[in-house]
């Protein structure tokens, strides 16, 4: 677990290192803020919209995390492109693997450092709605479990984004590559609303369907499930992906 903790640190400081980092956060700050400050003054203005929604927490919250989604759609495979792929094209992939650690444990401490970056992002994402308990009678509940699906939704983001990694020397093209992964498994609710065989297996695998029961404030223990076994599955994948390269 330590080595794990290690990789972690070395990959969390690699990464707030870059200015990659510091300059999503500051965009999606800037964009995000904008839209939280565009819904609220809606909110304020149009008493008829806000009274088809269960409160200011469903109309604001519920929105802000719907746009966030999107928008982690396009900066997850940003993030994770450099995780591999770099340390392949710089040679230093070599290294890892004459490292004192499993290629389990190397992955995990990968990931982990990425989900600091996740954690940092969630953070500055809750300040905003959080600002109205103030003034409102804001739902707690409803806000976390926006946050919950957010989080759960940028890990899945990250384990694929890191498998892809694996699979090429070129950042680029990783987040290329990642970005049209996600995009294909999120569009695969579009399949799932036709009348076709097996549509309710193809809403099962989207990743956009289960996250709109959490920006609803619905908690359900399948969609959580269903987030952690894809993020399990794609770091599995990476596992074999460099266990296959490594001999």
């Amino acid at each position: 677990m330590s080595t794990v903790l290690t990789i972690a640190r070395v990959e969390a400081r690699r990464i707030f290192v870059s200015p990659l980092a510091w300059a999503v956060l500051f965009v999606l700050q800037l964009i995000l803020g904008f839209i939280f400050a565009t819904m609220l003054f809606g909110y304020a203005q149009n008493a008829q919209v806000a009274d088809q929604y269960q409160g200011v927490a469903d109309y604001i919250g519920g929105g802000l995390f719907g746009f966030a989604t999107v928008l982690l759609l396009l900066v997850m495979p940003l993030m994770t492109m450099r995780l591999f792929a770099e340390e392949r094209k710089n040679g230093s992939i070599t290294l890892l693997f004459s490292a004192p650690a499993s290629l389990i444990e190397i992955v995990l401490g990968k990931f982990l450092g990425l989900v600091v970056f996740m954690l940092a992002t969630l953070l500055l994402l809750a300040i905003m709605p959080l600002t109205l308990l103030s003034g409102t009678h804001l739902d707690l509940g409803f806000i976390a479990a926006g946050l919950l699906g957010l989080f759960l939704m940028m890990l899945a983001f990250g384990s694929a984004g890191l498998f892809v990694s694996t699979l090429t020397r070129e950042p680029t093209i990783a987040a290329v590559l990642s970005f049209g992964l996600l995009l294909l498994v999120w569009l695969i609710q579009i399949v799932a609303n036709q009348q076709i065989p097996f549509a309710p297996v193809f809403g099962y695998l989207s990743l956009i369907g289960h996250f709109e029961s959490l920006r609803r404030g619905i908690f359900n223990t399948a969609d959580v499930v269903y987030y952690l076994l894809f993020t399990v599955f794609f770091l599995w994948l990476a596992v074999l992906r460099l266990d296959i390269e490594r001999n």
